[in-house]
């Protein structure tokens, strides 16, 4: 249970017993979408308890507020710094430098408020039941990151990826897909299917943008992947449901 505790320790502010073992970090990643589940269960566990007392618009903001406290804005931050350094268009030498840089540009800033506009604003807009995208969206999001870093090189040795690539065997990759996918079906039928599309398009957009713009991953891009999946899996969601009713 240690690697599952330092994953939900990591991604998370939910609090977990502490300890130290080796090979827990490295071991963690494996665990990243069933954090992803608990992340979800909290927001639709919130959302059944206030659905009833605030109309849509009010819903959606509560909502989207928690889920970025859950997570302490971990992800968004790497959202922020990727807009500001990809925006720059500059070397990849500068690009790395307004990207580890802990100020925050005009660029990052924009693409936040938009982020999170987009994300209120479908969770405002999606019919009931809405717990379904509440748990697909942020296990997804964790399930794109098994394939960045399985996949495709860390750029650096002593970054946030240093060691769970180790950790991540194809067996346990496997293991961590079908349960997503027994998730995913289980809960949204086969329509639970579409929602692979979403993280395998944007693990390879964001693999060409690395590889040719720095030549590797970074801790950012893996932030700004699960921000851009989940954006995606609220709004596949919406098209399958809000759209055809």
């Amino acid at each position: 249970m240690n690697a599952f505790f330092t994953a939900l320790s990591f991604l998370t502010r939910i609090p977990v017993p502490r300890g130290s073992h080796p090979g827990g970090w490295s071991r963690s990643v494996r665990y990243y979408p069933v954090v992803g589940l608990v992340i979800g269960g909290v927001l639709a566990g919130f959302d059944l308890a206030v659905a009833s007392w605030f109309p849509a618009g009010v819903r959606g903001v509560l909502l989207l507020g928690l889920w970025v406290w859950l997570t302490g804005g971990l992800h968004l931050d790497g959202w922020m710094d990727v807009a500001d350094g990809f925006g720059s268009y500059r070397s990849r030498e500068r690009t790395l430098e307004i990207m580890k840089d802990s100020r925050v540009g005009a660029m990052g800033v924009i693409a936040a408020i938009l982020l999170l506009l987009l994300k209120a604003s479908v969770l405002a807009s999606t019919p009931d039941p809405l717990w379904i995208p509440l748990l697909m969206a942020p296990m997804f999001g964790r399930w794109a990151l098994l394939l960045a870093i399985r996949f495709f090189p860390y750029l650096t040795q002593d970054g946030i990826g240093k060691g769970l690539r180790e950790g991540l065997t194809l067996i346990s990759l496997a293991g961590a897909t079908l349960l997503t996918l027994l998730v995913a079906v289980g809960i949204a039928g086969f329509q639970g299917l579409w929602f692979f599309v979403i993280p395998l398009v944007w693990v390879l957009l964001w693999a060409r943008l690395a590889w040719k713009r720095l030549g590797g991953w970074t801790g950012d891009l893996y932030g700004a992947l699960v921000e851009a999946t989940e954006a995606g899996i609220l709004l596949l969601w919406l098209l399958l449901t809000g759209v055809s009713s």
